[in-house]
């Protein structure tokens, strides 16, 4: 998990239900990301990155300053759009 985040104790994880969750379209929410600051080819800039990403973090080794997730992704979109 992310620094700083700590489980619950039991007696409040009894208070909650469980709940399942799904990877997010990382290419989709690439692709917005893209669209909105400006990029016309969005669509496939959204795939390369993506692809980029994915194959980066299957290249490198496990190490924990390695970060392959959404947050980075969506921080090099931003920068990328400000340099555009």
């Amino acid at each position: 998990g992310y620094a700083g985040r700590t489980e619950l104790p039991d007696n409040l994880k009894a208070l909650f239900r469980p709940m399942s969750m799904m990877v997010p379209d990382y290419s989709l929410i690439a692709e917005i990301s893209l669209f909105a600051e400006g990029f016309e080819t969005a669509k496939i800039l959204s795939k390369k990155m993506t692809k980029l990403y994915k194959l980066a973090s299957e290249q490198v080794s496990a190490q924990p300053h390695y970060d392959f997730g959404m947050r980075a992704i969506k921080s090099v979109l931003v920068m990328a759009g400000t340099g555009k």
